[in-house]
């Protein structure tokens, strides 16, 4: 994106991108840091940036042709907009559906229990993951994938950036939760389109603050007694898929329950990684 303000957020990297970078992008600016999150190091670009908009992509994730140009036109006419999400695709061109809402225990349950399995393309059993949307049109959604986010600055100012106590996972969620509590909207725009790898950047890894992550969104909206519905919810959930599944899958799925047994949700949140 050449001619565009670029800032590079750094979390110890091994690799040879910051050479990269430097190499070939010496207008970008880098900010290296200590690994703070998927949060922490978009606050950090925020902080730095001066636009009125600010264009938040993972290392796993490229735009389209246009894609830019088309965001800033669409942000400019819709100024109650606090952020949209781009359509995203596949490496291979198919369509990765983004469009989330907001969980609660039933939707939760789909998801764990495998009852959107049954109907997945409904939003009756697949409300989590909006089976129902066609992702083809402009619509006020709950949330979007954090993969490639455009958000204007003037509700970020008004709202403020990411809640770093969420280290990864659940991040935009609660995001786009606040956004909306204070009259602001979060828009689907498929005239946009990204390309995004999907899980390049953790690996799959960091279960555990993907549960994490949800018990502190029900902890934070919804209080402590719906938090610790939510954990054990999960601990039945996460047991039933241990049995289910087998080998890494499955070993995943006990230590996760493992983990959600070993203390109360104030005290999960409080726990290491």
């Amino acid at each position: 994106m050449r001619g565009c303000e670029t800032i590079v957020v750094d979390h110890g990297s091994t690799d040879g991108s910051l050479e990269l970078i430097r190499s070939r992008f010496s207008e970008a600016r880098v900010i290296e840091q200590a690994n703070v999150g998927m949060g922490g190091g978009n606050n950090a670009g925020m902080r730095a940036a001066s636009g009125r908009y600010f264009l938040l992509l993972n290392s796993d994730a490229w735009l389209a042709d246009g894609a830019l140009e088309r965001l800033v036109e669409f942000a400019d006419g819709r100024p109650r907009t606090a952020l949209i999400g781009p359509r995203l695709r596949n490496p291979d061109g198919t369509l990765q559906r983004s469009v989330r809402a907001f969980p609660t225990l039933w939707r939760l349950s789909t998801e764990y229990f495998f009852l959107r399995k049954l109907a997945p393309g409904t939003d009756l059993l697949n409300p989590l993951y909006c089976g129902g949307f066609d992702h083809g049109s402009v619509r006020e959604v709950d949330w979007v994938s954090g993969a490639c986010l455009f958000v204007r600055r003037a509700a970020t100012e008004d709202v403020g950036l990411f809640d770093e106590d969420y280290f990864m996972f659940s991040e935009e969620t609660d995001w786009c939760y606040r956004f909306g509590r204070t009259g602001w909207q979060v828009v689907f725009y498929p005239g946009a389109e990204v390309v995004h790898v999907g899980g390049a950047s953790h690996g799959g890894r960091l279960y555990r603050e993907n549960l994490r992550g949800q018990l502190r969104f029900f902890a934070k909206h919804h209080g402590p007694q719906e938090a610790e519905r939510a954990r054990r919810l999960l601990i039945v959930a996460l047991q039933l898929r241990s049995k289910v599944f087998g080998g890494e899958r499955g070993r995943q799925y006990g230590d996760g329950a493992r983990w959600l047994r070993s203390g109360s949700v104030n005290v999960l949140l409080n726990s290491g990684p």
